[in-house]
């Protein structure tokens, strides 16, 4: 009776019989219809698994095939995804991405918000060639080793300095997954974690997805404090702690010398690990960085985390973690799980573009525009807002960290920036627990050039200025 589309025919024949059914009703045996329309046994159970994915029916083995509570709308109606809720019940519901919730912004719109360079700033003729010189290699696409490459490995090893060998180095998709993946791999579900307030909010999220409960330790204007963590680590038990330690993301504060060799020593003393994340070292503003933590410390409590993202493009997807001891060899089994091994293409491009001298040269030219255009931003700020307070002008870094003054919320003026044409990122995210004050977060390398710095500066003055007029009470 039918030819090869007999499948597709039952389906559309039992699509309309299902009209007519209420839901709960039963369908005809898989013997009854094989004997009304004249097909196969497999025509049959294909026809019945495809109106099962759809959604129109549901089999019950053993005891037949039933019309869904739930029928698919005809006519390409509004679906009905309600369901999830009950399905994903008990799990902890992740923040939605700023730059996802804020939509297009309006032409014109000078971007103080994100964490990444503009593309301007970013060397895009110098990752071009390398990943045209990567694809050329003979083993280009090879299946690369599960740890890295052994000469990325080797570049990242002299990077993080001291003592530190290719051996101790697993290179990562970026410095984000790379923290998800430390986060499972350091703690277990329901175990806290201590973290500077305030934090990067990815931080909070991986840490967060992997079932922990970041603890705020206060900062100062020396870094974390080591007495703080002392008594965080005493009162919580927790063998965790993330920190950046070099143009502390959002605040830009750099450590100082003797708290960079103190938490090393609390931590150890905790029986606890240090996530030291290093995102930033490629992004100072052309003074001396410190070395990092993990550079002396020959005994496994740092775990030190580093990346290409951030000073060459948010599509460079390439990190390393520096870890000693059982942490190297669990994260390898980790990586065998999760993905087997980075890309070699990927890797075999950021090879190239780090051993060749423009890479120094682009470095250096990208530390001289982010101190200017931290200078621009900041000169501007103290103008158009004077009563906001800068928390610093940083030695590194994308960010500066500003308090607004009483009566002002970070919610207002973020929300009434955009219709000014200006993009903020809201201070409460960086929070673990309750922000001390309102602040906003402020990108001065996501426009493309400084002179729109000033203009985004005035422009954020009027949005404060519309925010307060807005909020301002209202005589009775």
């Amino acid at each position: 009776m039918y030819d090869g589309s007999s499948t597709e025919a039952l389906v559309a024949i039992l699509r309309n019989e299902i009209t007519r059914l209420a839901p709960g009703d039963r369908l005809p045996s898989s013997r009854d219809l094989i004997a009304r329309h004249g097909v196969g046994p497999v025509t049959v159970s294909r026809a019945i698994a495809l109106l099962a994915a759809e959604g129109a029916v549901v089999t019950r083995p053993g005891s037949g095939t039933y019309v869904a509570a739930r029928r698919p709308q005809a006519g390409g109606g509004e679906p009905d995804t309600s369901w999830q809720a009950v399905a994903l019940a008990g799990r902890q519901p992740l923040p939605e991405p700023s730059d996802e919730r804020s939509g297009t912004p309006a032409v014109g719109t000078v971007a103080l918000s994100g964490g990444y360079l503009h593309e301007s700033l970013q060397p895009t003729r110098l990752l071009g060639g390398a990943l045209a010189r990567a694809a050329r290699r003979p083993d280009a696409w090879h299946r690369a080793p599960a740890a890295g490459l052994s000469t990325l490995r080797t570049v990242f090893a002299r990077q993080a300095g001291g003592d530190v060998g290719p051996e101790d180095v697993l290179v990562t998709g970026g410095g984000q997954g790379a923290l998800s993946m430390l986060f499972r791999a350091l703690a277990t579900p329901g175990a806290p974690v201590l973290v500077e307030s305030p934090t990067y909010p990815g931080a909070l999220a991986a840490a967060r997805a992997a079932g922990l409960r970041p603890v705020p330790v206060p900062m100062d204007d020396q870094g974390l404090r080591p007495d703080l963590l002392a008594d965080a680590f005493a009162m919580t038990g927790a063998r965790l702690l993330y920190c950046q330690p070099t143009f502390h993301n959002p605040t830009g504060t750099v450590l100082s010398p003797e708290r960079r060799r103190q938490i090393v020593d609390v931590a150890r003393a905790a029986g606890a690990f240090l996530i030291e994340d290093d995102f930033a070292r490629q992004l100072g503003h052309g003074r001396p960085v410190p070395r990092p933590l993990v550079a002396d410390d020959r005994d496994g409590t740092v775990v030190h985390l580093t990346s290409l993202t951030k000073p060459a493009s948010p599509s460079l997807r390439i990190g390393a973690v520096v870890a000693r001891g059982p942490v190297m060899r669990r994260l390898l089994g980790m990586r065998r799980v999760d993905d087997f091994f980075i890309a070699r293409p990927l890797q075999e491009a950021a090879v190239e573009l780090l051993s060749t001298p423009a890479w120094d040269r682009h470095l250096r030219s990208l530390a001289t525009s982010l101190r200017h255009r931290c200078a621009v931003l900041a000169d501007a700020l103290a103008r158009e807002v004077p009563d906001w307070t800068l928390s610093r002008v940083p030695e590194g870094g994308l960010h500066l960290w500003l308090r607004l003054p009483p009566g002002l919320t970070e919610a207002a003026v973020a929300d009434t920036a955009p219709a000014h044409r200006v993009t903020v990122d809201p201070g409460c995210h960086h929070f673990p627990a309750e922000p001390t004050a309102a602040h906003l977060r402020l990108n001065f390398a996501a426009a493309a050039e400084p002179a729109d710095l000033a203009e985004a500066a005035a422009r954020l003055a009027a949005a404060a200025a519309a925010a307060a007029r807005h909020s301002a009470p209202t005589a009775g």
